[in-house]
């Protein structure tokens, strides 16, 4: 495309020519014995679903900003892309649609290969794999068997979702209302023996190195720290009135960490499977029916968070640690968790919101303990809403008047002199929320897990010579249940040591294994050991993580855990994946409803009648809220059709300059058709740039400050780069946005080809520079203005421009940003900044985003050289 010829760039024509050459060329293919600095850049891998959707347009396209503009700033960037291929959905569609799982993953990863590749992405595609290539569950096994060897496997019992229809565990998120995501059968909490990676063994690094990873957003590493729950407690043994417990239990074990709230206890509580509670069912039909039902509820702190507080009198009875006449009854609670400390509680309802929603039904008694600040003791009470923060003891005896802090060290210190059954009635104890990783799943389609159970030998490991254990083609869906367990020539095998007949394990691994340390394998993905240590430990960690907050707690934590695995084991030398993270926000898009109700495409609609009605029928369509889109709600826009309208380019550009990129972009027709006039613009800049000069300027024609667009240029690369370092695209695109205002300005000032030299010497710093700011984010328009504008190579090739510190002195100001009125910080900005720029800044402030939480604001008010106030 020459400037001579294309009034207007056509994306169709200039985006698969680039793509060819880039690929033809090797661009974005890596070698490791570069002696460039190394950039690790990696956005979180796709599941194969058929279709990239706008989330991977946007998650994409930022990551692969920072790798074209790392590559320019001279480093040797890893850009990789894999696939997460194992899972239910594709033995779902093996049942529905009579296809194998393996052909439908490889045709969905094909097809979304595709996709990806028309985004114009900057990858290594040398290095690909999906999890379910065999070279790579391969490998998994491996480290299964090294992390077995190493003490970090164990096989236990363990409570679990169980869908008795389907006669499979499901996933805390697989429960829907009690019931399984695809049969619909109300769930079983059923007891089986599972494999469990013990993650606990890393609990205090885990949650110790939180404070190191200064470039995660504090959120999730809050998140991180939550899950991981520690807490400090004691562990207190309540004396068992005798005569009410079954076969001479004497005592009660509970773990708390609110020992001064014991004078407001108002009963005990055991968990469905506690041992007491198993004992009292024994002899009470009531309570074993009462334990059934609590069989039916998830498994998870969400459900039981959400369940109505129920329980059952054991008629057993306790003990106050204070006071011998002072008796608690025991009951059987559907709250209250086994794996959580000792799975038993004492109830205090005043300080615990569950306890209070339990004694409400029960009609047991409240008594308030702790005092908020500037409270009345005399007229305050407990109703509806616990209180459970700090304050000061009341109705506690001794206690009264102490701090809960105080009065906790009291409680201890005076417990720890009394014994009971030999022992210490309490004792100090540090415990965590966190639960070893069960890795079993009963389905085909997942990781084998490379075991062999002998009935003398007991769990042996699969020799590495008979590595790997490979999935069974021939397998069938035409009944529930795992096909594994029903194919004979997968599941009969001799013992490796007593060569006697023996059961291969069919469980299969949880697909967040295969996702724990993908990463890793893309430094070395044709290796054939796990890792190559030298070429690991170079590449990791990853200089930047880039995904949705969704897996910022389990995906994050297990590969956390992996790295210290695979350190222990030898395959690594670091402990943490990834240097920085960041969570970008969702798309979301208006939602649509017609008269009967369901929902419609916005292609459906005529949004220009008023009211809106739908293009068929003619009838009135409700506009509903705007949410992220989903299939289910039909808000989705196909990125397919927007690149085969507008080019890749353009989507780019929108998803990169609408919103700071932690919050949530509206997808809107106004937006995409801005972007598209944008890419025009830029065309239109390069084309009047690239004629060539014809005469000097006469002397009645009008100017421009040359010096002015110069000084404007060497601040957009300053300040486009700073903002593309600390992911602020938005704002990188403001500053890009301003130069290009600037040097509109200064081309229609003069006729093409009748600038002074001095002129067409700033007209053609600009445009380049202007070109090259632009290409990480609108690469195929970059490519081709590059080559209009003469110059030689690929812009892909090109270094990063410079900026000259000289231009760059302006007097800067500092503006405080307020949210509704309270400051939460400041911008610096040149004097007399536009106000696009402005309030880009002011949204990317971190404490701004956080209280927007993805939401745009109410107002944005600009007082120009003074103050920004942001209105929600």
């Amino acid at each position: 495309m020459s400037p001579k010829d294309a009034e207007r760039y056509d994306p169709r024509a200039m985006e698969p020519h680039w793509q060819k050459l880039w690929e033809e060329r090797g661009s974005f293919t890596v070698a490791d014995t570069d002696s460039r600095e190394k950039y690790y850049v990696l956005e979180m891998f796709p599941y194969p679903s058929g279709r990239i959707h706008m989330g991977h347009v946007r998650n994409y396209a930022m990551g692969d900003v920072v790798a074209r503009f790392m590559r320019a700033k001279g480093y040797n960037v890893l850009h990789p892309m894999g696939w997460d291929a194992f899972g239910m959905p594709a033995e779902n569609a093996a049942m529905q649609n009579k296809v194998h799982p393996k052909k439908w993953t490889y045709d969905n990863i094909a097809a979304m290969r595709t996709q990806l590749k028309a985004m114009g992405l900057s990858i290594d595609w040398s290095r690909e794999f999906a999890t379910c290539d065999v070279e790579y569950y391969h490998q998994q096994q491996k480290l299964f068997l090294d992390f077995w060897a190493a003490g970090l496997v164990t096989r236990k019992k363990s409570r679990v979702n169980w869908d008795p229809v389907d006669q499979t565990v499901l996933a805390n998120e697989q429960v829907i209302d009690g019931r399984g995501w695809r049969s619909g059968a109300l769930v079983e909490q059923k007891e089986l023996t599972q494999w469990f990676f013990k993650i606990t063994d890393f609990a205090d690094d885990l949650l110790s190195a939180i404070d190191t990873l200064a470039d995660w957003p504090e959120k999730v590493r809050l998140m991180q720290r939550n899950w991981l729950g520690k807490s400090e407690g004691l562990l207190v043994r309540w004396q068992i009135v005798e005569g009410t417990a079954p076969e001479d239990v004497t005592e009660l074990e509970t773990y708390t960490t609110r020992p001064d709230t014991l004078f407001g206890a108002s009963f005990m509580a055991v968990a469905p499977t506690h041992p007491l509670a198993t004992l009292a069912a024994a002899k009470n039909p009531g309570i074993a029916a009462f334990i059934e039902r609590c069989r039916h509820i998830g498994t998870s702190l969400a459900a039981l968070e959400t369940a109505e507080k129920q329980g059952i009198d054991t008629g057993i009875r306790v003990r106050h640690p204070f006071d011998p006449e002072w008796e608690l009854p025991v009951y059987v609670a559907n709250y209250v968790l086994m794996e959580y400390g000792t799975g038993a509680i004492f109830g205090c309802p005043s300080a615990d919101q569950r306890d209070l929603d339990f004694v409400h039904r029960y009609a047991l008694p409240v008594v308030a303990v702790v005092l908020p600040e500037g409270a009345d003791a005399a007229s305050f009470v407990i109703a509806d809403e616990a209180f459970v923060g700090p304050g000061t003891m009341i109705n506690s005896r001794f206690l009264d008047g102490l701090t809960t802090k105080a009065a906790f060290e009291e409680v201890a210190n005076e417990l720890a002199k009394v014994e009971v059954n030999g022992r210490p009635q309490a004792e100090r104890r540090v415990n965590y929320r966190l639960r070893d990783w069960g890795v079993s799943r009963q389905r085909y389609w997942g990781c084998p897990i490379p075991i062999i159970h002998c009935k003398t030998h007991g769990e042996v490991p699969v020799p590495d010579a008979d590595l790997p254990v490979r999935l069974p083609d021939d397998v069938t869906f035409d009944r529930p249940g795992n096909p594994l367990d029903r194919h004979e020539g997968f599941v009969n095998v001799k013992c490796p040591i007593c060569h006697q007949p023996a059961r291969r394990e069919t469980d299969t691994m949880d697909t967040f294994v295969d996702s724990s340390w993908y990463f890793v394998r893309f430094t070395a993905p044709r290796a054939k050991t796990p890792t190559e240590p030298k070429t690991a430990n170079a590449w990791l960690p990853v200089n930047q993580y880039i995904g949705g907050v969704e897996h910022a707690i389990l995906h994050l934590l297990y590969a956390r855990f992996f790295t210290r695995a695979m350190r222990l084991t030898g395959h690594l030398n670091v402990s943490e994946p990834f240097k920085g993270m960041f969570t970008q926000g969702m798309v979301t898009h208006e939602t649509y409803k017609g008269a009967d109700g369901r929902w419609l495409f916005a292609e459906e609609v005529d949004l220009a009648a008023i009211p809106p009605t739908h293009r068929q029928n003619g009838e009135k369509v409700t506009i509903g809220s705007i949410e992220s889109m989903s299939k289910s709600k039909k808000n989705v826009v196909d990125p397919d059709a927007i690149v085969a309208a507008y080019g890749a380019d353009t989507a780019r550009w929108f998803m990169l300059s609408d919103s700071p990129p932690e919050r949530d972009v509206q997808w809107t027709e106004a937006g995409i058709d801005g972007a598209w006039r944008f890419v025009q613009r830029v065309w239109r800049i390069a084309v009047d740039c690239a004629r060539p000069a014809t005469a000097d300027r006469r002397a009645d024609r009008s100017s421009f400050d040359a010096p002015a667009l110069t000084r404007a240029t060497h601040r957009a690369v300053a300040r486009v780069g700073q903002a593309i370092e600390t992911l602020r695209f938005n704002v990188a695109v403001a500053h890009i946005y301003e130069l290009a205002n600037v040097l509109a300005k200064a081309l229609a000032a003069v006729e093409s080809g009748e600038a002074m030299p001095e002129e067409r010497a700033a007209l053609a710093l600009a445009a380049r520079v202007l070109v090259q700011l632009i290409g990480p984010m609108m690469p195929h328009l970059g490519e081709t203005c590059w080559r209009a504008l003469g110059e030689k190579g690929l812009l892909a090739d090109a270094p990063w421009p410079l900026a000259d510190p000289s231009m760059l002195s302006d007097e800067m100001i500092v503006l405080p940003v307020q949210v509704n009125g309270k400051r939460r910080g400041e911008i610096s900005v040149a004097q007399g900044a536009p106000q696009a720029e402005i309030e880009a800044l002011a949204l990317s402030l971190e404490p701004v985003s956080r209280i927007l939480a993805g939401r745009p604001p109410r107002k944005l008010i600009v007082v120009p050289d003074r103050i920004v106030n942001v209105v929600v």
